[in-house]
C-alpha cells in the first residue's frame, strides 16, 4: 500500500510538472492570430488624366498592398476577358477548372471568374409611380446590352424585397421578371440592399449591385452605413442611379455618394429617361473596363479594418488614377 501511494504521488508530480511546462510553452511561444481571411476579390478601374479608361495592363504592372504588406496576386482579369492564374514567377496560365489545379477558395469551375454577376435592385415604391414605365425600359435596355459573359439577377423592392429573376445569363428571363414587378408602397431601400448583398456574397467571382431608386428611405430597419460596411467587406461595388435631383434630397444624395465611393462604384442622378439610359451606359462601360484580382492575404495580426491600396509600378502609371474600395474587415 505504501509503494502504491508513493507511485501515485510520483505520477501526480510528473503530471503537474508536465502541465506547468505546457503552460510555459504556450505563454512563451509566438502568439497565433486566428483571424479567418478567405480569398479577397478586388475590382478596380484605371483611368488617365483625362478620365479615359486604361486597358491592357498586366498582373506585373500592379502591386497590391494590404496594410502596407505586398500581396501575391492569385488570379487576374482584364475587363470581361477570362481570368488567368498568376504563377509565383509572375507568368500566367489559364485558370484551370479542376479541383486539383485550384487553390482553396477559388471555385473549381473556370467560368466562375468570367464576366460579372450583376444584381439589379429596382425601386418599385410609391416614389416611383410617375416614371415607372420609363424606368423599366431603361433597365431592360441595360440588360440587353450586357456582355454575353455577364450574368444578371433582377430584384425589386418597396417595403419588402422580391427576387423577380434569379442570377442567369438568360437575358429574356431577367426582362420577363422585370416586366412582372408591381408598384408597392413604402420604401425600405437599405433593408433590400442588405438582402441583395447577402445573395451576391454567395456567388464566386466578380459581382456588382446596381440600385435604381428615387432615393428617400422611410421603412428600413438597418442603417445605410451598416449596409455599406457589408458591401465593403465582401468586395461588392455598389452603383446607384437616383431619379431624384441631387439637391432635392441632400441626405440621400450624401449617403449614395458615401456608399458608392467606399465600395468602388459610382452614383448618378438621372431624372429623365435619357439621363437614366446614359447612366446605365456608363455603368456598362465601367464593368467592361474594370480589372479584377484575387489574392490570399499574407499573415497579418490586424483583426480590424485592413487598408487596401493598388499601385501601378511603371513610371507612366504614376499619372494614372485607380478607383477601388479602400479596404475591408476580415471575418473572425
Amino acid at each position: 500500500m505504501r509503494f502504491r501511494s508513493r507511485s501515485l504521488i510520483v505520477f501526480i508530480a510528473v503530471l503537474l510538472v508536465s502541465c506547468a511546462l505546457l503552460v510555459w510553452a504556450q505563454e512563451t511561444k509566438t502568439p497565433v492570430f486566428r483571424t479567418k481571411v478567405d480569398l479577397v476579390v478586388l475590382t478596380f478601374t484605371v483611368t488617365d488624366s483625362k478620365g479615359r479608361y486604361v486597358n491592357g495592363l498586366k498582373p506585373g504592372d500592379f502591386r497590391i498592398l494590404e496594410d502596407g504588406i505586398v500581396e501575391k496576386i492569385s488570379t487576374f482579369a482584364d475587363g470581361n476577358k477570362p481570368a488567368v492564374q498568376v504563377n509565383d514567377d509572375g507568368t500566367v496560365r489559364p485558370l484551370i477548372g479542376s479541383a486539383g489545379d485550384s487553390k482553396p477558395g477559388i471555385d473549381p469551375r473556370s467560368d466562375a471568374f468570367v464576366g460579372t454577376n450583376v444584381f439589379v435592385l429596382f425601386d418599385t415604391s410609391n416614389f416611383m409611380y410617375r416614371g415607372f414605365v420609363y424606368a423599366e425600359d431603361a433597365i431592360a435596355d441595360f440588360v440587353r446590352g450586357l456582355d454575353r459573359a455577364d450574368s444578371v439577377a433582377m430584384y425589386s423592392f418597396s417595403r419588402n424585397l422580391s427576387r423577380a429573376a434569379q442570377l442567369s445569363r438568360d437575358r429574356g428571363e431577367a426582362i420577363v421578371g422585370l416586366r412582372k414587378v408591381v408598384a408597392g408602397d413604402d420604401t425600405a431601400l437599405y433593408n433590400a440592399l442588405l438582402l441583395t448583398l447577402r445573395d451576391a456574397a454567395k456567388v464566386p467571382g466578380r459581382k456588382v449591385v446596381i440600385v435604381f431608386s428615387n432615393g428617400p428611405d422611410n421603412a428600413s430597419m438597418v442603417a445605410p452605413d451598416d449596409v455599406r460596411a457589408v458591401a465593403e467587406d465582401e468586395g461588392i461595388p455598389i452603383y446607384v442611379i437616383s431619379t431624384n435631383e441631387v439637391n432635392k434630397d441632400p441626405i440621400s444624395s450624401s449617403v449614395f455618394r458615401r456608399i458608392t465611393t467606399r465600395t468602388g462604384g459610382k452614383a448618378y442622378w438621372a431624372k429623365t429617361w435619357q439621363k437614366q439610359v446614359e447612366a446605365f451606359e456608363s455603368i456598362r462601360e465601367d464593368l467592361g473596363n474594370s480589372y479584377t484580382v484575387t489574392y490570399y492575404p499574407a499573415n497579418n495580426p490586424n483583426e480590424g479594418f485592413r487598408k487596401i491600396s493598388v499601385e501601378i509600378v511603371s513610371d507612366v502609371g504614376k499619372k494614372y488614377r485607380v478607383r477601388s474600395r479602400p479596404g475591408y474587415r476580415p471575418r473572425t
